[in-house]
């Protein structure tokens, strides 16, 4: 794992590494979410990504993203974490608090670059102020909280162990795992290119696909980039 003090992204920065390497830095100058939002990478948090393997897109690998997802919760439960779950598509939570979130860019063929942001002791409030309530750190979580590099192996391993199992299986044999971390029974809002419908969230299927059951009847299955805007409504019972 190379290691890094402030780098503008650690995504960037493995872009051209080979399979299996790895960046952590302390710091982030241009760190990103979805839509290149950004995403505040301040000193003891940790900003983390490494470049894996993959698969042609009929084995499931669009799916990748909530696989990880499950990779964190798994490794941040093992540690002693309560209250998590996934937010669709690539968000960490413990209860109402976004804990971790994921990226992975795509930059040469046969190659992802997975990026992990996830708030151990650092203060993202601090850098925004709108972020208070909104964000929790895993140090909130448990005791005594592991240091950035060996939490970013602890996570590095999960990472290898789901990719392995994902090439030998496809995603199929990972809806299960992830499943279990979703809130079902969710009332959401989601708006498509054509339409705005409420349903209700259960879960994801053997493509990684949103299961809704809309309001209006029937089921309707959306692949993440047809979702252009989720909320939620109302929760029910997990």
């Amino acid at each position: 794992m190379i290691e890094r003090s402030t780098v503008a992204s650690t995504n960037d920065e493995a872009s051209s590494l080979p399979a299996w390497s790895s960046v952590r830095a302390d710091r982030q100058t241009a760190g990103r979410g979805r839509y290149q939002r950004s995403w505040v990478s301040d000193a003891g948090g940790l900003w983390l990504s490494a470049v894996v393997p993959v698969g042609p897109p009929d084995q499931g690998w669009p799916a990748l993203p909530l696989g990880v997802g499950a990779v964190l919760c798994e490794t941040f439960a093992r540690l002693g974490a309560r209250g998590l779950h996934l937010r669709w598509p690539n968000d960490v939570m413990a209860g109402e608090a976004k804990l971790a979130g994921i990226l992975i860019d795509q930059f040469r063929p046969g190659l992802a670059v997975v990026g992990l942001g996830v708030n151990v002791r650092n203060e993202p409030e601090g850098v925004d102020p709108g972020l208070r309530g909104a964000v929790v750190r895993l140090a909130d979580l448990v005791d005594p909280v592991p240091g950035l590099t060996e939490l970013a192996g602890l996570l590095l391993r999960g990472l290898r162990g789901l990719v392995d199992e994902m090439h030998a299986s496809g995603f199929a044999s990972q809806v299960p795992r992830v499943n279990r971390w979703w809130e079902t029974d969710i009332l959401l809002e989601v708006e498509t290119a054509s339409e705005l419908v409420e349903a209700v969230f259960a879960g994801v299927d053997s493509t990684g696909r949103l299961q809704l059951h809309p309001l209006t009847g029937g089921t309707l299955e959306l692949e993440a980039h047809q979702v252009q805007r989720l909320r939620e409504l109302k929760r029910g019972k997990r």
